[in-house]
């Protein structure tokens, strides 16, 4: 049985996942010994432990010219001393090129299989990519083990099945039959989906696999190379995934380098120099504003981009304010607000906001707001876990220089101590009040657990703001809180224009920072955040051409 036979049913599932938009999740997301096995957790975490100090040699990458490796736990905040190997920009590139001709020729089906089959064996290692994750970029155990593990695996299978569906959307074959009178003119015609090339994939420091894996997968599954070029300070949770690929294909009898892993330091980056040569036809970027639009402008490169955004709630009227607030207060803290989704500014009228029981004055919802999340991050059973660690230090700078923006300080930042962590680098959010007029303070993304709660005129005012932020400056996600359809639709016509998806009235256990494989677009490709989006059949289509040949047959009389 071919891989693609053995994995069929569950591409075909997907490719109906994707057009039914209703929930699917090929991987368990929760840490459930009776999937994943009784010892799954303490196995993965000793394979981590394991891993330290040493070098990772699991890769088939052969020849390196040196090992190196800067990765540093934000709960130690001491290094990991694991090294990877280093290549020059151009052997990865010329190791890419041959790849790529043999990886072009292996048809949709056979490479839709061989990845799928990565998956599978990813699976197996979802608790220590889970702690890989953690001792990087500081996520919370349950966030570390879902966003890296079956959520990134989900999106991954989302872009293969993507990926594979338009590679059917047209035959391999036809016979073009047109009537002409007493004579037809017949041409045997054929068509060939042609990868791009080499495809580079610029991962971030905060979600190394789930923001990486559909640009890896999505470029796969249409034939092209991939150079995955990890986050100097996050690279071991993606490395496990390309080696885990790497194995497959050499097992296949295939060039392992097809899909490499390009290590560089914080010292010696070679993103630009990838980026820049030209044999890379494909870029893939998460991370800032200003390189993600340099990387944009460069000519003869196809990229998708996901950057930097300034995402709104705006609260008009609602059902239950305490729940709002209990909800608000944990899409701020989880992850420490270290999520592209995550809210930063909250648009509140001045007269109050509408409840069954009456106004909600703005002070006594950011009252509300405060304590919410003063109570959350105390809790002992959740506080800390919730919150996880400050990946980069810069972020607890901003946190502390936010606490000086003119306006109300409703609640200072402090430092937590994580029970399991002493040295954990932890910082809790701050909530500041700021005058709608002061533009300038908030029309920008300020990374972490910052709030910006703005006294607007009305509900009219806030959407406005709203619009203007995502229009200028991007947005990934909005919140929208309202018990008027006519407000409701309003928000959504208003915000849709500015290419921004709303969540709508969310309490309880679902927040706006969350998206889903198969259902929700991450990102949308239509305003400053970001150029693509996963996963529409654009951000697969724009990494082959459709490339047509013909030959006539002999004329045929009537």
């Amino acid at each position: 049985m071919s891989l693609f036979e053995k994995h069929s049913d569950l591409i075909h599932r997907a490719i109906t996942a994707l057009h039914e938009r209703t929930f699917f999740a090929a991987f368990t997301e929760q840490p459930s010994t009776a999937v994943y096995g009784e010892t799954a957790d303490a196995d993965g975490q000793q394979k981590f432990k394991a891993a330290l100090c040493k070098k990772f040699e699991e890769l088939k990458q052969a020849g390196p010219q040196a090992w190196a490796g800067q990765e540093e736990s934000p709960y130690l905040q001491d290094a990991l001393k694991i090294s990877y190997p280093i290549f020059p920009t151009q052997t990865l590139i010329d190791r890419s090129k041959t790849a790529f001709h043999s990886w072009r020729k292996v048809s949709a089906e056979e490479r839709a299989g061989i990845l799928v089959e990565s998956l599978e064996r990813i699976k197996s290692r979802f608790f220590e990519i889970a702690y890989a994750t953690m001792h990087t970029t500081g996520q919370g155990y349950m966030m570390a083990f879902q966003a890296s593990g079956p959520h990134a695996a989900d999106r991954a299978l989302e872009a293969i099945a993507a990926g594979y569906e338009e590679l059917q959307r047209f035959p391999a074959k036809a016979l073009w039959d047109k009537p002409m009178g007493k004579f037809n003119i017949q041409l045997n015609k054929e068509w060939r989906a042609v990868p791009k090339g080499i495809s580079v994939v610029i991962g971030c420091s905060t979600f190394p696999t789930w923001n990486s894996v559909t640009g890896i997968y999505g470029s796969l599954v249409t034939g092209n190379a991939v150079l995955v070029k990890p986050h100097p300070g996050a690279i071991l949770p993606i490395a496990i995934f390309v080696a885990e690929i790497q194995h497959v294909l050499a097992a296949n009898n295939l060039d392992p380098n097809i899909c490499q892993l390009a290590v560089d330091t914080f010292d010696h980056m070679i993103t630009k120099e990838l980026a820049e040569h030209p044999d890379v036809k494909l870029i893939d970027f998460t991370g800032n504003s200003a390189f993600g639009s340099y990387l944009e402008a460069l000519h003869g490169k196809t990229v998708f981009t996901e950057k930097t955004g300034v995402n709104s709630v705006i609260l008009d009227s609602v059902e239950d304010v305490d729940k709002v607030a209990a909800n608000l207060a944990f899409a701020l803290t989880l992850y420490s607000g270290q999520m592209c989704t995550a809210p930063q500014n909250f648009y509140i009228p001045e007269g109050g906001i509408q409840t069954p029981t009456g106004v909600v004055s703005f002070d006594q919802f950011a009252q509300k707001f405060s304590d919410n999340i003063t109570a959350l991050v105390d809790n002992p059973k959740a506080g800390a876990f919730v919150m996880g660690a400050v990946q980069n230090k810069k972020t607890c700078d901003r946190v502390t220089e936010a606490e000086k923006l003119p306006g109300k300080v409703w609640l200072v930042s402090r430092s937590i101590e994580n029970p399991m962590f002493k040295n954990a680098r932890m910082a809790s959010p701050v909530v500041v009040e700021v005058e709608a007029a002061k533009l300038e303070i908030f029309s920008k993304e300020l990374f972490g657990p910052i709030a910006l709660l703005i006294k607007t005129k009305n509900t009219d005012q806030s959407i406005a703001l709203a619009q203007q932020m995502a229009i200028q400056h991007g947005a990934i996600s909005c919140g929208a809180y309202t018990t008027n359809s006519v407000v409701k639709e309003k928000i959504a016509d208003e915000m849709a224009l500015a290419a921004t998806p709303v969540s709508f009235n969310l309490v309880g256990g679902i927040y706006m920072n969350q998206n889903a494989a198969f259902s929700d677009f991450h990102v949308t490709g239509g305003n400053p955040s970001g150029n693509a989006s996963f996963t529409n059949p654009e951000y697969v289509t724009k990494r082959f051409t459709w490339v047509g040949h013909r030959e006539p047959v002999a004329a045929v009389k009537q």
